[in-house]
This record gives structure tokens, C-alpha cells and sequence, in this order.
């Protein structure tokens, strides 16, 4: 609607922002597409900020949206690359700053090929196509290695060289095959399938050498990943250089960056294990003879031990030990039956000066009547009374007399 002002009758900056933001406001939703110039995704943020730009006309705006929306494709989204938003315009009154509310985003060209696969592989994960327990210890030294690549291609030529240079007595069953277009995937998955047939091949290896994203897709087809999950023999991956990640990477037993790098892991250098062999037999070898050297100087030193030398010298010393022992226990008795026999004869002594013998010795004498009673009073005793006297020298009868 038109507004009536005038220099004398102008309107106020905030009727005009609030004017511009009603008008925006009966805007409907649109679909944009620009390539993302910044990104700010602030971890805990609930709203990632973002800015999208048309290189060519040289014009950005501002996009908000949900952390929610933008999760949907953060792993494949990053600063540059192109897309396609969903969002509803939207205009900040307090800055005049006009914004895009972004409700859904969607990648472009190889980001929307990028989406696809990322969303096929978060399924395969899901279904633990790609856990570490399933992966499979490559064998020590292969006798027969399974090459599936294109035909006279460089990774088969990699493959080969590399391998056979680093032992030469290795053995190889090659499948050629297409590694990009429209038959690629059932060629691969049909030579991956007659190789883990064969019970001579120890290891499959799957080669090509770099390319596009275009070009690496048949390795990143759901049937192949599913058949190299079933084989029953272990599978190397060497698809492409290092910065290419196709889903065959993942579900393979060893992912190797390059050809070249598949060979020299699956196949041991022939140089190398001589010269492990010769260290350890080295090492074995310096073992041993330190064990013997320090076993020899152990034996020595006992037998230069006295008692070895001398050996009757421990019996001689236990012999010194015996007769001290015996000597000291003679004299030990000795000084006890001395001391019993001095005892004894104080003993003696003083029941012989005790004893009623001595007493007689001395001239008593002890009366007792015919029952043997000992007569101690006179009292005791009748007239004409026989009583016997035992003296010293022995004894005799006398009579009492009035």
C-alpha cells in the first residue's frame, strides 16, 4: 500500500521496519539455491547460523535453522558447497536486517550423491556390517592371492610388481573386470564371489586406481558391501588414493590406501623376514651363550667353594663341634655330681648329728618296756619291773627296785 508522506510529514525509521516486516511477513516459503560462504555451529547451540551466497551476482543472506535440520546432512554440508533451501523469509525490526528460516536443506550435484551414500552407510553400520569383530586376520604368507581389477590397469600392475618383488614365489588368480559404468557392480561382485569359491585363495584383493566420485560409486554398492560381508575369505580393499572413502573401505577385513600399499600388506617382504630371521637367530644365539657363560662361572664358583674343594673339612668341623660338646657336657656332669655329692655328705652329716646313735655313743642310754614303749618318767614305771636298756655297744635287762 502506499504511504502519504512529505518532507514536513515524514514516518519514523521502526514504522518503516515494521512496515517492511509485515510485507515480508505474507511472504510464503521458497526454495533457494546458493553456496554456503560460513558456517558457525556452536556446540550445544540449539540454531546453526549460516550464510549463502550467489557467486554470481555477488549477493549473500543470512540463513537460520535448526540444529535438527542442519544434523541431517552436517556430515556432507560444509563451507562451500552448494544447496538447495527450503525457508521462509523473515525480517529483525530492531536491525533491519533481512534473514532466511531455513526448514530444510538439501545438497547439490555430488553433495546430494554424498547424501545418499552417507545415509546407505549409517544402514549398513546400523546392521554391524561394519564392526571390528567381524574383520578377519589376514594369513602370514598367502600361497594363492585373489586380484580382482580392469583390465591391464595400473593397479593391476602395482599389484603384481610390488608383490612378486617382495617375494617371488607368490602366487596370483587375477579377475579382470569392468571398475566403473553400468556393469561394473555385478562384474566385481561375480569375480568376488568365483574367488571366495576357490579353496586355494587365501585373500581377495580388490584394486583400481583413483577417480571421481562418479567413478568410485560402483564400490560403494549395497550388493557388492553385502557380498564382501559373506565371504568366508578375508578381503583387502584398495580402492583409489587416500582421500577417497568408498563403503567397500569399510566393510572389507583391511582397507589399504593404495594398491601398492594392498601389496605390501598382504604379501611380507621376503628381504625383510631374512633379516628378522637372522636378528633372531643372532638374538637366540647371544641368549644361549649368556646362559651357558653365566651357568659355566656358576659352576665354577662352586666348585672353587671350600666345602667342594675340601669336602671332609665339613665333617672335620663337625667333629670339633661334637667332642666340645662332649667335653663340655663331661664337665658339666661333672660339676652336678660334684655338687650332688658335697650335698650329700652335708646331708649325711647332719642326720648323723641328729640321729639317736650318736646320742648313746655319748654314754645315754634308752629304756623300754617288755611292749617297747620308751620310758621317759619315772612314773612310768612299777617296782620290781623288768625294763631293757639299749646302749651304744648294744643292750641288757635291768629290773626297778624300790
Amino acid at each position: 500500500m502506499g504511504l502519504n508522506t512529505s518532507p514536513d510529514a515524514p514516518i519514523p525509521v521502526g514504522q518503516v521496519s515494521r512496515l517492511i516486516g509485515g510485507w515480508i511477513d505474507r511472504l510464503g516459503s521458497v526454495w533457494v539455491e546458493g553456496q554456503i560462504t560460513q558456517l558457525s555451529r556452536r556446540p550445544g547451540a540449539g540454531v546453526v547460523f549460516l550464510t549463502l551466497r550467489d557467486p554470481s551476482h555477488d549477493i549473500s543472506l543470512s540463513v537460520t535453522c535448526y540444529r535438527l535440520v542442519f544434523d541431517r546432512v552436517g556430515d556432507i554440508v560444509s563451507e562451500g558447497a552448494r544447496v538447495v533451501v527450503h525457508a521462509k523469509p523473515e525480517w529483525y525490526a530492531p536491525r533491519g536486517q533481512l534473514s532466511l528460516r531455513a526448514s530444510e536443506i538439501r545438497p547439490v550435484g555430488v553433495g546430494e550423491l554424498l547424501a545418499r551414500l552417507e545415509q546407505l552407510k549409517k544402514s549398513l553400520a546400523a546392521e554391524g556390517l561394519f564392526a571390528l569383530d567381524r574383520k578377519r586376520p589376514l594369513p602370514f604368507l598367502p600361497q594363492l592371492i585373489g586380484l580382482v581389477c580392469g583390465r591391464a590397469s595400473a593397479a593391476e600392475r602395482d599389484v603384481l610388481e610390488n608383490a612378486r618383488h617382495r617375494w617371488p614365489a607368490v602366487r596370483f588368480e587375477v579377475r579382470n573386470v569392468a571398475v566403473q559404468g553400468v556393469h561394473a557392480v555385478p562384474q566385481v561382485v561375480q569375480a568376488v564371489k568365483d574367488l571366495d569359491a576357490l579353496p586355494d585363495v587365501d585373500v581377495i584383493v580388490v584394486a583400481r586406481g583413483g577417480g571421481s566420485v562418479e567413478d568410485l560409486l560402483p564400490f560403494s554398492d549395497e550388493q557388492l558391501v553385502r557380498t564382501v560381508a559373506d565371504c568366508r575369505t578375508p578381503v583387502v580393499s584398495a580402492i583409489g588414493h587416500e582421500p577417497d572413502t568408498p563403503l567397500l573401505d569399510l566393510v572389507a577385513d583391511l582397507r589399504a590406501s593404495t594398491p601398492t600399499d594392498a601389496a605390501k600388506k598382504v604379501v611380507p617382504d621376503v628381504g625383510e623376514e631374512l633379516t628378522r630371521i637372522r636378528q633372531l637367530r643372532e638374538r637366540a644365539l647371544r641368549a644361549v651363550t649368556g646362559l651357558l657363560d653365566r651357568e659355566e662361572r656358576g659352576l665354577a664358583g662352586v666348585r672353587h667353594r671350600p666345602c667342594m674343594e675340601r669336602p671332609q673339612r665339613m665333617v672335620e668341623e663337625r667333629e670339633e663341634e661334637v667332642e666340645a660338646l662332649l667335653h663340655r657336657g663331661r664337665r658339666t656332669l661333672g660339676h652336678l655330681l660334684d655338687r650332688a655329692d658335697s650335698e650329700l655328705a652335708h646331708t649325711l652329716a647332719r642326720v648323723v648329728s641328729l640321729s639317736p646313735a650318736a646320742t648313746l655313743e655319748r654314754g645315754y642310754a634308752v629304756l623300754q618296756r617288755a611292749d617297747g614303749t620308751v620310758v621317759r618318767s619315772a612314773d612310768e614305771v612299777t617296782p620290781d619291773e623288768k625294763l631293757r636298756a639299749r646302749v651304744a655297744e648294744g643292750e641288757f635287762t635291768v629290773r626297778v627296785t624300790p
